[in-house]
């Protein structure tokens, strides 16, 4: 399998580190893009047309985007090779309860990716800061509601907490404190800061560290 990626996005993480979680990292394939919402990278449109990241191309030639379509299908594999570790439960409340949190972290992440297009990509004379002030504050929000379910998910390892964690290491890699002030989560989400330092030393999440901003 073929995954089209970059080492700094999100998204491709949280797909590296399930794949990591259930024991087919061997089988990707990494293949560099760069994927920018002005300057499209024609190869990568050449087989997504969105041109977004990640973009799986399976054994079979099927191309797979984005993250949420590629993390199930990882996860299928998994239950069809009676590999252990599934990430989605089958069905049920628990299997609700991780697409939700899937959600919401993907939600951060989408509301984090937009200001960082705001602030670093946007010619400087075109910012509008009100919409970045409103996508900080979904990102605050969001975390926010993470600290209301944190006590749910203690020793658990699903596709809710890899986004969760991937979404939480993204905003700590853009948006560092000693820059961001007012999105310095941790102090107002202590059992989230707590939880997120346990979970960010898996091997999983440590193999697929980006590098330094």
């Amino acid at each position: 399998m073929k995954l089209f990626y970059s080492p700094t996005s999100p998204y491709v993480r949280k797909c590296l580190v399930c794949a990591h979680e259930i024991g087919l990292i061997e089988r990707l394939s990494l293949a560099p893009a760069t994927p920018h919402p002005v300057q499209r990278d024609r190869a990568l449109v050449a087989i997504n047309p969105l041109g977004k990241l990640p973009t799986l191309v399976t054994d079979e030639g099927t191309v797979l985007y984005d993250s949420r379509v590629i993390c199930e299908y990882l996860d299928s594999l998994a239950a069809d090779s009676l590999t252990e570790g599934r990430l989605i439960p089958a069905a049920g409340t628990a299997r609700w309860a991780v697409l939700v949190n899937q959600s919401l972290a993907d939600g951060i992440l989408d509301a984090a990716v937009l200001t960082r297009y705001e602030t670093a990509v946007r010619p400087e004379a075109l910012r509008w800061d009100a919409w970045v002030a409103g996508q900080l504050d979904k990102v605050s929000c969001g975390i926010a509601d993470l600290e209301r379910r944190a006590d749910d998910w203690s020793g658990r390892v699903d596709l809710g907490t890899v986004s969760i964690a991937c979404a939480l290491s993204y905003v700590d890699f853009r948006y560092p404190s000693r820059d961001w002030p007012a999105l310095d989560w941790r102090r107002g989400a202590p059992k989230t800061s707590a939880w997120f330092a346990r979970f960010k030393e898996r091997p999983s999440m440590r193999a697929t560290e980006p590098p330094a901003a």
